[in-house]
């Protein structure tokens, strides 16, 4: 298994493709770093509320870490929350 992968959100946004993308980056992959691109917002706050939405969306097995315009998700064997 590899240790991280790597995605790029565009001006697309959180799509539910995007989504499932990011599912089964989890199958072979214990982390995945989100570089947030100029054109899918590129704001410190926005890169946050994107983090939020993604944790939302995956589960609460995951967690986040926002640096800069960089999104880290880490996936834990338990429930963190």
């Amino acid at each position: 298994m590899h240790k991280t992968s790597d995605l790029q959100l565009g001006k697309n946004g959180l799509t539910n493709n995007f989504i499932e993308t990011l599912k089964n980056h989890f199958k072979s992959h214990e982390n995945v770093r989100i570089s947030v691109l100029k054109s899918a917002g590129h704001e410190k706050r926005k890169v946050k509320e994107y983090s939020e939405e993604i944790l939302n969306k995956l589960g609460k097995k995951y967690t986040s870490r926002v640096i800069g315009f960089t999104i880290f998700l880490k996936k834990w064997r338990k429930n963190v929350r």
